[in-house]
């Protein structure tokens, strides 16, 4: 088997110094395992975050690639997965962006950085351009997500991956409360297992 290589596709306004971008690069480096992990920091432009994501699969082609995408990650890992077949865990994640976002034209701000710029009718039509409605390879899908999404409604993943692995989780946030819990499980799915059976119901006086 060809060397895992994990690539963590961080949401809207975030960056690689978003929580569950940290924590599952610190976790594989308290494991030996940190080489195995890129999170590239993307830019606020679909076509060019498409175009860096294309770069890095094809410069890995090598690796056996994983993609954990959260939130509009999860949009691009859909994109990528039908392309490239490379397998995507799914946290949290954006079904329909060119609809959400369209409420939310004007000035914007990454929450990382200092970074501020328009979002406009072009970002939307750029991340329709990359939609897919259908999907080919649900067996290379496995979907995290929480009821208590706040931002997103869960029940739009759950159908259009109805034929992939799924944890549903009641509760919980848009930020996907106890995420050390599922590392075991993305891990197992890179290895074309799944195993979601273990996986503990939400604890919330252990919220992270």
């Amino acid at each position: 088997m060809s060397a895992p290589l994990f690539i963590y596709i961080h949401g809207f306004n975030s960056s690689p110094e978003s929580f569950k971008a940290r924590f599952f690069k610190d976790w594989m480096i308290r494991q030996g395992r940190g080489d195995e992990v890129l999170v590239p920091h993307l830019p606020h432009w679909p076509a060019k975050a498409a175009a860096l994501l294309e770069k890095l699969i094809e410069e890995h082609s090598d690796r056996n690639i994983t993609l954990i995408g959260s939130s509009l990650g999860g949009y691009y890992s859909t994109w990528l997965v039908e392309k490239y077949g490379v397998r995507a865990v799914l946290v949290n994640p954006a079904v329909r962006p060119y609809e959400l976002l369209a409420d939310m034209l004007g000035e914007q701000g990454n929450y990382y950085s200092d970074e501020r710029y328009e979002l406009t009718r072009d970002h939307l039509d750029q991340l329709l351009a990359i939609n897919r409605e259908v999907l080919h390879y649900p067996d290379r899908y496995m979907l995290l997500t929480q009821t208590g999404d706040e931002t997103l409604d869960y029940r739009e993943a759950v159908e259009k991956f109805s034929e992939s692995p799924q944890l549903v989780q009641a509760g919980g946030s848009h930020g996907f409360d106890q995420f050390e819990h599922v590392i075991p499980a993305i891990l197992a799915f890179a290895e074309g297992r799944v195993e979601l059976q273990g996986i503990p119901d939400l604890q919330m006086s252990e919220k992270i």
